[in-house]
């Protein structure tokens, strides 16, 4: 479990991105982000409801929520 920090989500439009993208994406906004910084990704591919949690877990962060909404793919994680 990684601490929490206080300041809000950064936001990852991977709308209308296929996979690997939207993994990819993550993986970009990771490199540039402190460790307890959280990422709130949208997505139209339903893949990533599989996805980034996976990739989460190989690399560590912690997922925070995930949800689908109509069309869109909401996942919130941690970095850790």
């Amino acid at each position: 479990m990684c601490s929490l920090d206080a300041a809000g989500p950064h936001h990852l439009d991977t709308r209308g991105l296929l996979c690997p993208i939207p993994v990819i994406r993550a993986q970009e906004a990771v490199s540039l982000l402190p460790a307890g910084a959280r990422v709130r990704l949208v997505a139209t591919d339903p893949g990533v409801m599989h996805d980034i949690p996976a990739w989460c877990r190989i690399h560590g962060h912690q997922v925070l929520r995930a949800s689908g909404q109509g069309e869109e793919y909401h996942i919130e994680f941690q970095i850790c």
